[in-house]
C-alpha cells in the first residue's frame, strides 16, 4: 500500500514554509504518485491539494495533535482508488492504533437528489448527481477494515468523516441526512470547533508514525472471490463492499427503479470500466439487493461460462435463484416492461440480433438485441468493457447502446469506474497491456514495475507451469490459458483429454469443450473456479469474466512482433469464430481483444510465455527494462 506521508505539523509547514523548492505542495504530491504508484494525477486533482490538505493540517496542529501521521492518497488494497487521507494516531483510552478516514470536499453548496438521501446535487457541477461523501467515506473504512490484515477483529479502530471545508451549514444542510451512525460523520466550515472536538476524542497527543507504519505494511487478506461468495450475496446478504463510482452506480441504478416505476417510464443506465474494474460485483449486488426488495430483477449475459457458472455455484439448489441467470437471446418475446431491472453483465458481448439458426421461423424478425433489451424492463442496466469484444458480431458499445436509447426518447445515465480491482489494483499494467497489444496510442513500452502486481516472462511453457503450481501450492488460485492457435479435440472414448496445445516437447490439453466432466476436469464452464482446472490450458470464452490469483499466457503464433511492433497472423488462429465472414481489419481487433483479456486474469500476477522466439525476446526485453 503506498501514500504520501507526513506529520500534521510537517505538512502544515510543507505547505507555508518553502521548503518544497519551486513547487507548490500539490506538485510534490503528485511527483510522489507519479513515482511510487504510477499514478498521474490531473491539475485539479493537484490544485486541490494545494486548498483542501493545508487546512486539515492546520486543524489538527490547533487541535494539539501535530504528531498525528497524515496518510495522503492512501490507496486501497488491490485497488487502485485512493482516499483522500488517511489519519493515523493512537487511541487516548486503550492507547491502541486507531485511523480516521477523511473525504475533503471543496464544495460550497449542495443539496440531496429526490428520494435518494445517498445521492447529492452539487452546484455548478456537470454531469449529474454524486455519490453522498458519508457514504463514500463509509465504503472505503468498510473496505479498508475487511482487506488490513492490521484492522482484523478490529474494525471498531476505523472511522470516516466528510469535511466539506468550504460549506457552511445552512448550504448543505440537506447531507445531515445521509449521515446514519456515530462511524461516519459530517463537518462544514460552520462546524469547525465541533471537527477539532472530535479529533481530540479519537487522537492522543501522541506521535501517529509507528501506527502509520502498522497499516501500510499489513498483510493484506486474500480478496473475496466473486462466486465463492455470490450464493449469499443473492440469497442472504450483501457480502461486498463498493466503492466510489462502483457505489454511485449501483445507487442509481436503485433511484432509477424508483422514479421509473412512480412516474410508469423508462431509464436506461451504461457503466462501463475496465477489467476487475467491479462491473460484476456491482452486477451482484443489485440482484440481491433489487431481489429482496421484492422488485422483478434478471441478469443476462452473452457468456455461456460465465452465465452456467453464476447458475451451478449460487443456484446450487435453488431453482429460484438459478432461474434469474438468462442469456442475452432469452429476450425475444419477452414482455415490454415486464421486469423492473434487466442486468446486462458482459455487454459489450451484445450481439446485432438473437436469432440463430435453429430460432424457429415465427421467431425470425429484423429486430436488433440491444432493443430486445432495453423493451424488457423499466430500468435496463449494461455493464461493459468495449476491449473485450472477442467475437465477430459483437456490438455491444456505449454508443450503440446510448444511441439506440436516445432515439427513442429515453434519459440515459452513464457511469465510468475508473478504479481497478483486477491485477492488484495496478492502472499502470492495464495501460502496459493496452499499449503492448497497440489498443491505445503510444505503442508498447517497456514495463517499470508495480509494487501492487508482479509480471514476468517465462523462458519456457515448462517454467511457465512450474511458476504457477508452486503457486498452487502455496494455496493460491492459478490458472493457464494461451491463444486459440491449436486444434480443440473432442474427448477420446475412454474419456481422457487430447493434448491438443503442443509447445515442443511440452503439450497440455484444452478445457473440457462440454457441460460434463471428464475424469478429473472439471466441465467447461467450471473450468475458472473448479478444482481440476489447473491442468488443462483456458481459452478466451472460459477465461473470460474470471479472475484468479496467478495468471499464466501462452502468447500462440498469431501475435508476433516484426519489425518494431506486435502484429496479427490470422492464419495461424484456429478460432472457428474468425470465418470467411470476417474482414482482416475485424481479426487483427479480435484477436488483440482476445490477448487483452487472457492477460487480465490475474489478481496478484501474471507470468507471460510466447512461442514465437522473436516475440519471447521482445518480451523479455521490456520485462528486463
Amino acid at each position: 500500500m503506498t501514500a504520501f506521508r507526513h506529520s500534521a505539523e510537517g505538512l502544515a509547514k510543507l505547505a507555508t514554509d518553502g521548503s518544497v523548492p519551486e513547487r507548490r505542495l500539490g506538485e510534490a504530491i503528485a511527483e510522489h504518485l507519479r513515482r511510487t504508484m504510477r499514478v498521474f494525477p490531473s491539475p485539479a486533482e493537484i490544485r486541490s491539494w494545494d486548498r483542501s490538505l493545508p487546512i486539515l493540517a492546520r486543524d489538527l496542529v490547533d487541535a494539539g495533535l501535530g504528531d498525528v501521521e497524515m496518510l495522503v492518497e492512501y490507496q486501497l488494497p488491490l485497488t487502485s482508488k485512493r482516499a483522500d487521507v488517511v489519519l493515523a494516531g493512537v487511541d487516548p483510552r486503550s492507547g491502541g492504533d486507531v485511523y480516521v478516514v477523511v473525504e475533503l470536499k471543496q464544495w460550497s453548496q449542495a443539496e440531496l437528489e429526490e428520494g435518494d438521501s445517498n445521492l447529492v446535487l452539487v452546484e455548478g457541477m456537470p454531469g449529474g448527481p454524486r455519490l453522498h461523501p458519508v457514504t463514500q467515506v463509509e465504503g472505503y473504512c468498510d473496505y479498508i477494515a475487511d482487506f488490513v490484515g492490521a484492522l482484523e477483529d478490529h474494525a471498531d479502530a476505523i472511522s470516516g468523516v466528510a469535511y466539506l471545508h468550504n460549506a457552511a451549514d445552512l448550504d448543505i444542510q440537506d447531507l445531515y441526512a445521509g449521515v446514519r451512525s456515530e462511524r461516519t460523520r459530517l463537518f462544514t466550515k460552520s462546524r469547525r470547533g465541533a471537527f477539532l472536538e472530535y479529533l481530540r476524542e479519537r487522537f492522543a497527543p501522541a506521535s501517529g508514525a509507528d501506527v502509520a507504519d502498522r497499516l501500510l505494511t499489513s498483510a493484506i487478506r486474500p480478496s473475496k472471490q466473486l462466486l465463492k461468495l455470490a450464493a449469499q450475496e443473492i440469497r442472504e446478504r450483501e457480502q461486498f463492499v463498493l466503492l466510489a463510482e462502483q457505489r454511485l452506480a449501483y445507487e442509481i441504478v436503485l433511484n432509477s427503479v424508483g422514479r421509473a416505476r412512480g412516474a410508469d417510464s423508462k431509464e436506461v443506465v451504461i457503466v462501463r470500466g475496465g477489467p476487475g474494474s467491479g462491473k460484476s460485483v456491482i452486477a451482484l449486488s443489485l440482484l440481491g439487493e433489487l431481489s429482496r426488495q421484492g422488485r422483478t430483477v434478471m441478469h443476462a449475459t452473452g457468456s455461456r461460462s460465465f452465465t452456467e457458472t453464476l447458475r451451478r455455484v449460487p443456484g446450487k439448489g435453488s431453482s429460484k435463484v438459478k432461474n434469474l441467470f438468462k442469456y442475452f437471446n432469452s429476450f425475444m418475446t419477452a414482455e415490454r416492461n415486464g421486469l423492473d431491472v434487466l442486468i446486462c453483465d458482459e455487454a459489450h458481448r451484445i450481439r446485432e440480433t438473437s436469432q440463430n439458426r435453429y430460432t424457429p421461423a415465427r421467431l425470425r424478425s429484423d429486430r436488433l438485441q440491444v432493443d430486445e433489451l432495453i423493451d424488457a424492463a423499466r430500468v435496463p442496466v449494461f455493464l461493459l468493457d468495449e476491449h473485450q469484444v472477442v467475437r465477430p458480431g459483437e456490438m455491444g458499445t456505449v454508443t450503440e447502446i446510448r444511441n439506440h436509447a436516445e432515439a427513442r426518447g429515453f434519459r440515459v445515465h452513464e457511469i465510468s469506474l475508473d478504479g481497478q480491482f483486477r491485477c492488484g489494483g495496478s492502472r499502470a499494467y492495464e495501460e502496459w497491456v493496452l499499449s503492448l497489444l497497440g489498443l491505445r496510442d503510444g505503442g508498447p513500452a517497456p514495463w517499470q514495475g508495480d509494487d501492487h502486481f508482479e509480471v514476468s516472462s517465462a523462458e519456457s511453457p515448462q517454467e511457465l507451469e512450474a511458476l504457477l503450481r508452486a503457486k498452487l501450492d502455496k494455496e493460491y488460485s492459478a490458472r493457464m490459458t494461451a491463444g486459440f492457435c491449436w486444434p480443440w479435440s473432442e474427448p477420446r472414448q475412454d474419456d481422457t483429454l487430447v493434448h491438443d496445445v503442443h509447445v515442443g516437447d511440452w503439450s497440455r490439453p484444452w478445457n473440457v469443450k462440454g457441460d460434463r466432466a471428464v475424469g478429473d476436469a472439471p466441465a467447461s464452464a467450471l473450468w475458472a473456479t473448479q478444482d481440476g482446472g489447473f491442468e488443462q490450458i483456458g481459452c478466451v470464452y472460459t477465461a473470460q469474466g474470471f479472475e484468479y490469483d496467478w495468471n499464466g499466457v501462452i502468447i500462440g503464433p498469431d501475435l508476433v512482433y516484426r519489425d518494431g511492433r506486435l502484429v496479427t497472423v490470422r492464419s495461424a488462429s484456429k478460432d472457428p469464430a474468425l470465418t470467411r465472414g470476417t474482414t482482416d481489419e475485424q481479426a487483427d481487433r479480435l484477436i488483440r481483444n482476445t490477448y487483452k483479456v487472457l492477460l487480465t486474469r490475474g489478481m496478484v500476477g501474471t507470468f507471460v510465455y510466447s512461442v514465437d522466439v522473436e516475440t519471447q525476446a521482445f518480451i523479455q526485453r521490456l520485462m528486463r527494462s
